[in-house]
């Protein structure tokens, strides 16, 4: 019967070699389910002592460890020499060390960002050109959901050389306005109209108060800036509802507007 068999075949059923595969097996098997279960348990740990940007890289770092000594015991049961492998990687990871100086960079930039703490997942974020609100905080990068739903990835480096605005840091935030109007305007009447128009408006806070104050005299007429305190969660209907009502308003009071003045921030 065995002259049937292949020899190769007969070498891979041999007790040994089955042996060796269980083992293989259970190491790749039982490491992963320990590994998950080692991850859930620091996760719930950490869960209550850190934020979230640190819950995250923690339970990374232990499935990165845990994958890498999964790897390194198989190989150890395959009989490799790990000493060899080792130092083989040493002089390999010399020569990738050249190739990966951005993603080193990135690395520290990124453990600057944590530090620091200047934003956190769910914060809403400006870098340059591109508003979002925060995903995650990697070692690697930034990932950021923009409002028209767009997945951005800013690299941590970028981040670290950038000027970041944390639009949701405070509860608090203010809503400025500014716009022109002619030079023969009453700007008593002007401030007043405004100022109402802030009080009329249930998204508007009376504390701090709104802030009126003018700007320049410009070539166009006289630039005022008007600004109105909301919480950070009512943008959108303070924004729109402000707009609308200070149109009218000054409408109302005969206020004239040169066409393409209003700034809105």
């Amino acid at each position: 019967m065995d002259r049937f068999i292949p020899p190769e075949l007969t070498t891979l059923l041999a007790p040994e070699q089955l042996a060796t595969a269980g083992r293989i097996l259970f190491v790749i098997v039982g490491g992963l389910l320990g590994l998950k279960l080692v991850a859930f348990i620091v996760g719930r740990f950490v869960q209550r002592r850190f934020s979230a940007q640190s819950k995250m890289i923690v339970k990374k770092a232990i499935v990165y460890t845990g994958i890498v000594v999964i790897i390194m015991t198989v190989l150890g049961q395959l009989g490799l020499n790990l000493t060899t492998l080792l130092g083989a990687a040493g002089i390999a990871g010399i020569a990738l060390g050249f190739a990966a100086q951005t993603s080193v960079s990135n690395v520290i930039s990124g453990v600057f960002l944590i530090s620091e703490k200047s934003f956190t997942i769910g914060d809403v974020i400006k870098v340059g050109s591109t508003s979002g609100i925060v995903l995650t905080i990697d070692l690697l990068s930034v990932k950021i959901r923009t409002f028209d739903n767009q997945y951005v990835r800013i690299p941590n480096e970028t981040l670290i050389k950038s000027e970041v605005t944390n639009i949701t840091r405070f509860p608090i935030r203010r809503l400025n306005i500014e716009f022109t109007v002619s030079f023969g305007t009453d700007l008593a009447i002007l401030k007043n109209a405004l100022i109402e128009t802030a009080r009329a408006n249930p998204n508007s806070l009376d504390n701090p108060e709104p802030i009126f104050f003018i700007n320049s005299f410009g070539p166009r007429g006289i630039d005022v800036f008007f600004g109105v305190w909301f919480e950070k969660s009512e943008l959108i209907k303070t924004r729109n509802s402000m707009y609308e009502t200070i149109k009218q308003r000054l409408e109302a009071e005969g206020i004239e507007i040169p066409v393409s003045t209003f700034v809105v921030t």
